[in-house]
């Protein structure tokens, strides 16, 4: 069941990618497809688990659900979380702390994150990584200047663009885009600039200079990643310790290699395809859904017309 989140930058193109009328919200600027962090825990829509929070659900059925590696590693916290994000406006310029910092600062966990752009208008960019390795008192003038966008790489974007998001990464979504976003199950970020934008109290919205700073990779990082598909094929995106993604292209039947210890996540990006597992479990899914396969399965054969993102926590 996903969350809506309402934010200033959001849009409506949501709702119609889902398929679902989200009646007179015009600032959806994400929704969370798959969440266990506290607070914002996904739950179960139907069946006779309708109501269930995902980190009980994990509880109930432990390594049958998740696999014995991330039972083992994180109990009954889910590490992943999965959104599909609306820009209307640029996003604040931003970054994310790697896991040493979180622990250090705030005792979290680091967020690194990746990008699939599902569609995107004339003329959008997204800053991601920096255009050669600065010092950070360079970045600490340039930010005191209100010009750190001079030392961030500029992307023009198209449909099916993949960016790799390490910790440590400067970034910006650019308006225009709508995306899918795959990141560890973190809700720090450090804002460097928001353009001084007022929100709906008359406010500008809250930087954080001092730490972004200090969480920033100062190396030049190359975030695009130059990833093809034809019909029919499977093929990497992202491959960090914390996930694996995987697109798989369906144009008739596919078979779909699967790690039987772990559990898997599926969002259909376009189309509608039928996944048959070897018990002869069978799910229909349309674009904008995100299914949660649980461990046991090392394999999915896939029929229809459709795009999916595959990922291995």
């Amino acid at each position: 069941m996903p969350q809506f989140k309402h934010v200033i930058w959001g849009g409506t193109r949501i709702g119609a990618f889902k398929g679902i009328d989200l009646g007179c919200h015009t600032h959806v600027g994400e929704s969370w497809e798959l969440s266990g962090l506290a607070g914002h825990e996904s739950v179960v829509a139907m069946g006779d688990e309708a109501g269930i929070k995902l980190p009980e659900l994990i509880a109930i059925h432990g390594t049958d659900l998740v696999g014995e590696r991330l039972w083992r590693e994180h109990g009954t916290r889910f590490p992943l979380l999965f959104k599909l994000l609306d820009a209307t406006l640029d996003l604040s310029v931003q970054v994310h702390p790697d896991k040493a910092m979180a622990r250090s600062v705030h005792g979290g966990t680091g967020k690194s994150e990746m990008w699939y752009v599902i569609a995107a208008e004339p003329g959008t960019r997204i800053a991601a990584g920096l255009h050669r390795e600065y010092t950070r008192d360079e970045l600490a003038n340039l930010v005191a200047e209100h010009r750190i966008m001079d030392a961030v790489e500029m992307y023009d974007v198209a449909q099916g663009d993949v960016y790799d998001l390490p910790a440590g990464t400067i970034h910006m979504l650019g308006a225009g885009c709508l995306a899918l976003e795959v990141q560890q199950a973190s809700d720090i970020t450090y804002r460097l600039w928001d353009y001084d934008r007022i929100d709906s109290d008359g406010n500008r919205r809250e930087l954080h200079t001092e730490l972004a700073l200090q969480a920033i990779d100062c190396t030049s990082v190359k975030c695009k990643q130059e990833v093809s598909a034809l019909p029919g094929e499977v093929v990497r995106l992202v491959k960090r310790p914390e996930y694996d993604v995987m697109l798989v292209d369906v144009d008739g039947t596919t078979r779909h290699e699967l790690d039987s210890d772990t559990c898997h996540v599926l969002m259909c990006v376009a189309g509608e395809v039928t996944l048959t597992a070897a018990d002869g479990v069978t799910e229909r899914v349309k674009r904008g859904d995100t299914l949660l396969m649980p461990s046991g399965y090392d394999a999915l054969v896939l029929q229809g017309k459709a795009r999916l993102i595959s990922v291995k926590p």
